[in-house]
């Protein structure tokens, strides 16, 4: 007999959403994370402002109420905190899943915990819900390992007065080369294409594009970085090397999700796409009874799937274990405002 009808790996927005969803429709859940609950979110920069507006990230239908147009990172945290308790979420956080494997008509999760060691839970089913922030994708080239070098941004302080060197044309580097720029730092952002990539926060741009035409920030466009040493980042130009002084360099390129544990199970992955294979009518992968939810169903293109769609991946999870019809898919903030 299973311990529980439904298993979540992953304590993110869309992991937790899925989980009230199950408990409304009356399946024994629980939700494992190998760290604390929404640690995505924990790991955002400090002062990061949401681009959705709060009832864009609210679950389960618990009002997500804050003072100002868009919630904070600080926000979000205290939201979603609230959301287990309020909804009596089973969660066991610092407890990773290793393995997943076929036990009769459902699974065998295998998971660490830091305090009580190795353990195994039997689950009818099982959701992957894993979220891509622990595989950051690498530049792979010689000192990226350096302890200067960082994948993740906090906040500025600690490049006062320092030269540095943000990687990347997304959201994130230019939120971080802004507020290393406002913290005291000379920042340079390289990327490989002349411009920033698409879906840059509209407040965002204007603001970096007035900092460099006005020099505060410099920019390194269709460069590439060759090299990272103590001090300094070696980059193409397509000229030429340049060497760029650098006493942290931060590489702001994205993540990729992590599909360890659905190929562990059997799941195809597309080599182009990253997507594994699964129906998007019910978010069941090839493997019954093993469903996927959140940003794992975009694959590499994580752009596709955010807080807004992803929370009501649940119910199309539950409508398949209870054989109903799968909801309608919700409209975005992008699409409405347009």
């Amino acid at each position: 007999m299973s311990d529980v009808d439904l298993l979540i790996v992953g304590a993110g927005p869309c992991g937790l959403a899925a989980a009230i969803s199950a408990q409304k429709a009356g399946l024994r859940t629980v939700v494992l994370d190998g760290g604390a609950v929404v640690s995505t979110i924990a790991h955002y920069p400090t002062y990061v402002r949401f681009f959705s507006t709060a009832e864009k990230l609210s679950i389960g239908g618990l009002p997500f109420i804050v003072a100002g147009d868009k919630p904070t990172r600080r926000d979000a945290l205290a939201y979603y905190r609230a959301a287990v308790h309020y909804f009596d979420i089973p969660l066991r956080q610092y407890e990773r899943v290793t393995s997943i494997e076929r036990a009769g008509d459902g699974f065998a999760v295998h998971s660490s915990s830091r305090s009580r060691g190795d353990r195994v839970t039997h689950a009818g089913a099982v959701v992957v819900a894993t979220g891509y922030f622990g595989s950051p994708n690498y530049l792979r080239v010689p000192g990226e390992d350096l302890p200067h070098v960082a994948h993740v941004y906090r906040e500025g302080h600690e490049a006062f007065d320092q030269d540095v060197v943000v990687v990347g044309g997304g959201n994130s580097a230019a939120e971080a080369a802004l507020d290393l720029w406002r913290s005291g730092a000379r920042v340079t952002l390289v990327h490989f294409l002349p411009e920033f990539d698409k879906k840059i926060k509209p407040w965002v741009l204007p603001d970096f594009l007035n900092r460099a035409k006005e020099g505060s920030i410099g920019t390194r466009w269709n460069a590439r970085v060759r090299r990272i040493e103590p001090g300094s980042v070696t980059i193409d130009t397509g000229a030429g090397e340049e060497r760029l002084p650098a006493d942290f360099v931060y590489v702001m390129t994205g993540f990729a999700p992590n599909m360890d544990l659905l190929r562990q199970v059997g799941v195809p992955i597309d080599p182009t796409t990253g997507i594994p294979a699964h129906d998007a009518t019910t978010l069941e992968t090839t493997v019954p009874g093993l469903f996927i939810a959140g940003v794992v169903v975009a694959g590499f293109d994580a752009n596709k799937v955010f807080i807004e769609n992803g929370r009501y991946h649940g119910d199309k999870i539950v409508a398949r274990l209870l054989g109903r019809s799968a909801p309608a898919e919700p409209k975005l903030s992008a699409e409405l405002d347009t």
